[in-house]
């Protein structure tokens, strides 16, 4: 009975020091988490993740507001992303800017109120594209300090994981601005391109989703402008309407012309309906949190 009592204690022992050095571990392991874009390279990481072939657990998807992000983006993320990282056990939830009273702050919101500067890279009369802070704003800043608020420090960053692929690798980066974080590709160690990232999709069973973006950002190609006119025209009509009314503001202030595509006219106005071909144009919003 002496000796089971005794053995016992060494069993409770080493559970307790066991227990204490995973506390340890846990103390010293960064937080790790994946900015969802609610595009095919996101929810390919997902699809990924729920088969163990990546470490991330937790997802957060920077939602820049309902008013703003494009419809089918948030349609998807709903109904399909969701209820998949539930039944996966995985953690997908959405985070969002805020004023400093509190109240949601939208994209949109934003570019109607602001009268002195403009948030997203709208072109200028050259065709180059204005400074811009919407990514940084709305996305990077947000996801930041929800890591934080997760615990990760100065001392120990945390991982924010973003999904850039392969033929889009000219995008990735390790330039950060957030002391408390560090960033990580990892479909690039994958060795995994767009379309690798959609067979993963297809071949769990799920739908493609769309390209995600601002359904008004100045960095869509002209295919993109041309699908949306002629399958989405409500969509395309605002993003005209949002024009108008920036350069209306802009004509008040004494200020020249700006448009959403490189073209130098309105937008109605670069594709009409007899407009068939524009030059190609690749993506240039290089930070990989908008458009995966």
């Amino acid at each position: 009975m002496a000796h089971n009592v005794k053995q016992e204690k060494v069993v409770r022992l080493l559970a307790d020091e066991a227990s204490s050095f995973s506390c340890l571990l846990d103390a010293v392991s960064p937080v790790q988490v994946m900015s969802f874009g609610g595009g095919v390279q996101s929810v390919a990481i997902l699809v990924l993740s729920a088969q163990g072939k990546l470490p991330y657990k937790h997802f957060l998807f920077a939602n820049v507001g309902d008013d703003s992000e494009y419809p089918g983006t948030l349609e998807y993320f709903r109904h399909v992303a969701l209820p998949f990282a539930e039944s996966e056990g995985l953690h997908l939830w959405e985070v969002r800017r805020r004023m400093k009273d509190g109240t949601p702050e939208t994209l949109i919101g934003r570019l109607r109120r602001t009268k002195s500067s403009i948030s997203i890279p709208i072109r200028m009369q050259n065709g180059a594209p204005g400074n811009r802070t919407c990514t940084t704003d709305f996305k990077i800043k947000v996801i930041a300090k929800e890591l934080k608020e997760m615990g990760a420090t100065k001392e120990n960053p945390g991982i924010v994981g973003i999904g850039i692929s392969t033929d889009e690798a000219h995008r990735a980066n390790n330039r950060t601005v957030i002391a408390w974080e560090r960033t990580e590709y990892p479909l690039l160690k994958l060795r995994l391109s767009r379309s690798d990232c959609a067979r993963i999709i297809r071949d769990a069973g799920l739908p493609e989703p769309p390209k995600s973006a601002c359904w008004f950002c100045p960095f869509h190609r002209p295919s993109e402008w041309q699908r949306l006119q002629r399958e989405e025209p409500e969509l395309f009509q605002k993003a005209v309407e949002l024009e108008r009314f920036i350069n209306e503001r802009r004509r008040r202030l004494g200020k020249d012309s700006v448009w959403l595509t490189r073209f130098g006219k309105p937008l109605d106005e670069v594709f009409s309906v007899t407009q068939t071909e524009l030059p190609f144009e690749l993506d240039n919003c290089e930070s990989g949190y908008c458009m995966t």
